[in-house]
Parts: structure tokens; C-alpha cells; sequence
């Protein structure tokens, strides 16, 4: 028998967001010497999602709910992570070797249960681990400190340690019931008494096991309830029927919620974002409307950064120190120097490259291209398969011709040249440094440093021409 009983219910710490996978050092030293495994349950259908993708790879700040799961498992510590899939989910299973390139990924034939998924990674569970947790792709709000917690739990004793959560509504949900200090059981809803279900404390479905005992519990589930299924929430009452010490764990009922439709992924969507721009603002950006500005999971934005309204971080975005994003721009696997200037209504697109202090203004687009210190492309212009040397001032309505419908081909303008307003640069070609290019231009060929290139018609002056013009229309 395990001779340490902790508390039934342990509440929830204060970890702050868990953004970035930073945890305290005190989450940490518990399971330093201690190996554990995750299990990822992402073997659900995911039916009422109404969509050819399935469930789990639906993305919540631009990564798939799977991922977010592996990462808050890595983050926690884990030494190895195994995958259940329901078959043939070769997709999932692709994901989730793209994810975690180290994980095993195993096949549960059969939907039987909660209890079932978990052994079809019997393999791995049998490999000794000191700690397994159970987790749920389709929770993808679990914080890394949650997860520590479980482990730590089961470093200090239990065999068991099931997380919950107080439910604003119980109904549908498992219920945890305590008695005399102890976690006595999680009964399902369709299988609990009237007085369970008075019950507020709910299952998550997250659950940690002392790896000694791990198998020895899962196999003694059976399948004798409402579903005939094999419920994982069982390993309770079968842990306490043999001496265990058997604990509950508390979280947010923000962090555990399940998500099994499109309005429930957009519930999570928007809790996962109040997290990013928690995490952002305390880091030092000062978002003016934060609400209204949107971030993937692996926006990185330095400190003393100023972000206005209506802005979208789209997957890959770098913002160094001190930049300034106006309003209602679009960013996607860009980067943004220190004190760079951008917008409003800017669009960066992959392969952006801005350097210190630059200025991308309204209604301007970037595709790969650099844009070295100093540079300016203030207005109306689309910018693309370029370099723009440093100082670099490029007028309104310039336009790089990169395509010519088979091929890219890439423009080069140099430092401290001048690009007058409404210009095409036909790729390739190069503008030398500190060279001219007269409004209106369409330019060909290399332009050398310090020229001056004029690529339009001569303007003809013909005195009285739109006189005559309307006279003779009016006679018709």
C-alpha cells in the first residue's frame, strides 16, 4: 500500500499564461530525476466539426489542436510522447510525427473507451516510465504547469491523480466524488446517483499514473456501465480497491475545455488568444486595442513595440524593439527590424525582410523581399522578389514586375536610390546605389550608381487640341 495519502483536491496554482513554455523552478524540481510519458488521445472522430479535416488537426492560433497538446507535454518535461489514432488516420499520425518527430504513434482498431485508447500504447507504457499522463488532443488549452502538477503529484504518492474542474454547469460531465480527504471515484453522468449528480467538481479527463501501476490498473477496468465501454475515470475506484493513494487536481474550466464543434474551436480560439496578448502586453507591447489584434502561437514581438487596432500576426512573425504597427495591417512570415514603422493597411507577406528603422506605409505589399536599414516605401506600392538597399526611397505607386507567368526574377535597388512615383521595374534589373528612376518610368535595363533613368514617352503639347475636340463633337 502506498503509505502517503495527500489531500482529495489540490487547487489550481497561479502560472500566469505558460506562453513561451517558461515554468517555475519549483514545478520543475520535483520531476527532475523523474522520466515520464505522455499519452495524446486523438483517436475521436470528431463527427459534429462537419468537416473532411479531422477534429485534432483544426488549428487554434494557427497550430493544430494536436500540436498544441505535444507542446504543453514537451514543455512540461516529458522523455516521450505517444499518439493514439483512430484507423486509417495516417494523416493524424503524420502530424504527429512532423510534431514530435521522436513520438510513437499507435493505432486504436476499436472506439471501446477512454480506458482502450490508453492501451493501445501499452508498448510504450510498458517501457517503465515513472510517470504517464494521459492527455486529450482535443484539449488544447492545457497549460504545461497542469500537466507538471500531475507529475509532481505522482512523485509525491499517488497512484492516481485526476484532474477537474468546479463547472459553472455540471451536466453532462463526470463527476469527482470525494470522501473523508480522499478521491473515491469519477462516475459518468448516465451511470451517477441523484446525489453525484449534485456534484460540481467534474472530470477533465486528464490523468496522471505512477508508472509502477499503470497497466496493472488499466487491464483490471472493465466495461460493465451505461456504454459497455471502458472508461479510463474507472482507474479510480480499481487504484483505491487496492490501497492507493488516489488524489484531485483542480484547473480552470477554461483550460480543460473539450472542443467538438466549430463554435466550441472558436471559444478556444478566443481564450487562446486573450493568453498571446497577455503574454505580449506583460512582455512589454503595448497593444492600443488588444481585442482587435490577432496572433499566431509562435508570434515573437520585442519590447516598447506599439500595435495599433485591426492588426493579424499570421504564422512566422518576428516585430523587433520599438516598432510601430498602424492600423489594419497583415502580417505572415515576416520579419520587422527595431523601430521599423509599417502601415496602416500594410501587407507583409512571406519572406518580408524589413530592416532597422524602415517604413512600409499604407496600402503597400512586400514578398520576399529585404528591406535594408533606413529604407522607405511609403505608399501604393507592391514590393516583391527584391532587395531595397539601405536608405533606399521608393515613390508611390512603384511597382517590382517579378512574374512573367513561367518565371520569378528578382530586382535589385541600391542604396540611397531614389525611385520616382508610379514606376514599373521590370525584374530582372538592377538599380545602382544612389541613382534616379523619373516618374513614371517603365525601366528595362540596369540602371549604373548615381544615374538618372527616364522610361517613358515624350510629352507632347498640342495648343488647342481639347477646344476643337469638343466643338467638333457638339456638331455631330
Amino acid at each position: 500500500m502506498n503509505e502517503i495519502v495527500p489531500p482529495a483536491v489540490a487547487k489550481p496554482t497561479d502560472t500566469g499564461p505558460d506562453i513561451g513554455g517558461e515554468l517555475a523552478d519549483e514545478l520543475l524540481a520535483p520531476i527532475a530525476t523523474r522520466r515520464g510519458l505522455a499519452i495524446i488521445l486523438a483517436a475521436g472522430e470528431g463527427t459534429r466539426m462537419k468537416s473532411a479535416t479531422p477534429k485534432v488537426l483544426h488549428a487554434v492560433a494557427g497550430l493544430s489542436m494536436l500540436g498544441h497538446v505535444v507542446k504543453a507535454a514537451e514543455d512540461a518535461g516529458v522523455d516521450a510522447i505517444a499518439v493514439v489514432v483512430g484507423p486509417g488516420r495516417e494523416d493524424v499520425a503524420r502530424e504527429a510525427l512532423r510534431l514530435a518527430p521522436g513520438a510513437r504513434v499507435y493505432v486504436q482498431e476499436q472506439r471501446l473507451g477512454t480506458a482502450h485508447a490508453v492501451l493501445a500504447a501499452r508498448e510504450a507504457i510498458a517501457d517503465g516510465f515513472d510517470d504517464v499522463v494521459v492527455l486529450f488532443a482535443d484539449t488544447p488549452l492545457v497549460r504545461p504547469s497542469t500537466i507538471q502538477r500531475m507529475r509532481n503529484a505522482v512523485g509525491e504518492g499517488a497512484s492516481v491523480a485526476a484532474l477537474g474542474f468546479e463547472a459553472r454547469d455540471p451536466t453532462g460531465y463526470g463527476r469527482m466524488v470525494v470522501d473523508e480527504g480522499s478521491l473515491v471515484a469519477i462516475r459518468e453522468h448516465k451511470d451517477a446517483s441523484e446525489d453525484e449528480r449534485r456534484i460540481t467538481l467534474c472530470n477533465a479527463g486528464l490523468m496522471a499514473f505512477d508508472g509502477r501501476h499503470a497497466l496493472e490498473l488499466l487491464d483490471a477496468i472493465g466495461s460493465d456501465n451505461a456504454q459497455g465501454e471502458f472508461y479510463l475515470t474507472d482507474a479510480v475506484s480499481e487504484a483505491r480497491g487496492r490501497g492507493y493513494a488516489t488524489l484531485a487536481l483542480v484547473a480552470d474550466e477554461d483550460e480543460v475545455r473539450g472542443v467538438n464543434d466549430r463554435v466550441q474551436l472558436a471559444v478556444a480560439e478566443s481564450i487562446m488568444q486573450g493568453r498571446l496578448r497577455e503574454a505580449a502586453m506583460r512582455a512589454g507591447v503595448t497593444m492600443v486595442a488588444p481585442e482587435t489584434v490577432f496572433l499566431s502561437h509562435d508570434t515573437r514581438i520585442g519590447e516598447d513595440v506599439v500595435i495599433e487596432p485591426n492588426v493579424f500576426f499570421g504564422l512566422g512573425v518576428t516585430v523587433g524593439a520599438g516598432a510601430v504597427i498602424h492600423a489594419n495591417c497583415h502580417f505572415e512570415k515576416a520579419a520587422i527590424g527595431e523601430g521599423a514603422e509599417v502601415g496602416p493597411f500594410a501587407r507583409l507577406r512571406p519572406g518580408a525582410d524589413l530592416g532597422a528603422k524602415t517604413k512600409v506605409g499604407n496600402f503597400c505589399e512586400v514578398k520576399n523581399a529585404k528591406v535594408e536599414t533606413g529604407a522607405k516605401i511609403n505608399h501604393l506600392s507592391y514590393v516583391g522578389d527584391a532587395v531595397v538597399g539601405a536608405k533606399a526611397n521608393v515613390g508611390a505607386g512603384t511597382i517590382t514586375c517579378n512574374y512573367d507567368g513561367f518565371h520569378k526574377a528578382k530586382t535589385i535597388i541600391g542604396e540611397g536610390a531614389f525611385i520616382g512615383s508610379n514606376s514599373a521595374l521590370v525584374a530582372p534589373v538592377t538599380i545602382g546605389s544612389g541613382a534616379y528612376v523619373g516618374s513614371g518610368s517603365v525601366v528595362t535595363d540596369d540602371v549604373p550608381d548615381d544615374a538618372l533613368a527616364l522610361g517613358r514617352g515624350r510629352q507632347v503639347v498640342k495648343e488647342g487640341w481639347g477646344k476643337a475636340f469638343r466643338e467638333a463633337n457638339k456638331k455631330g
